[in-house]
């Protein structure tokens, strides 16, 4: 019956080194925070940057696409809001973080 009962292991005496080394822990915790700032924090700046730069740079006359899919003409620029013509003479004011990008000129005459 001693294949139901489990081998009896003798406790490490005290003093005795872990397995591991400090060296691999400290290496570990490095290459976790390595992988977490070039998958996530560096990619989430990159797209901040860009997003900040598009929207400073919106100008009058620009075609932009906006976050509910709406496409437009921008017919006037203030520093919080955009104007934008969704259609022959209807223009409908937007916050400037409703938009997502800018068109190529011409794009909305070919939709």
């Amino acid at each position: 019956m001693s294949f139901f009962i489990a081998d009896a292991m003798a406790e490490a005496p005290m003093g005795a080194a872990p397995d591991g080394s400090p060296l691999t822990f400290w290496g570990m915790m490095l290459f976790m925070v390595l992988i977490f700032y070039f998958m996530i924090i560096r990619p989430q700046n990159k797209r901040n940057k860009e997003l900040k730069n598009l929207l400073s740079n919106l100008s009058k006359g620009d075609e932009v696409s906006l976050s509910g899919g709406m496409l437009g003409k921008i017919t006037k620029v203030t520093d919080d809001y955009v104007v934008v013509e969704v259609a022959p003479n209807i223009e409908i004011s937007f916050q400037k973080g409703a938009v997502t990008a800018t068109l190529p000129k011409g794009t909305l005459k070919s939709i």
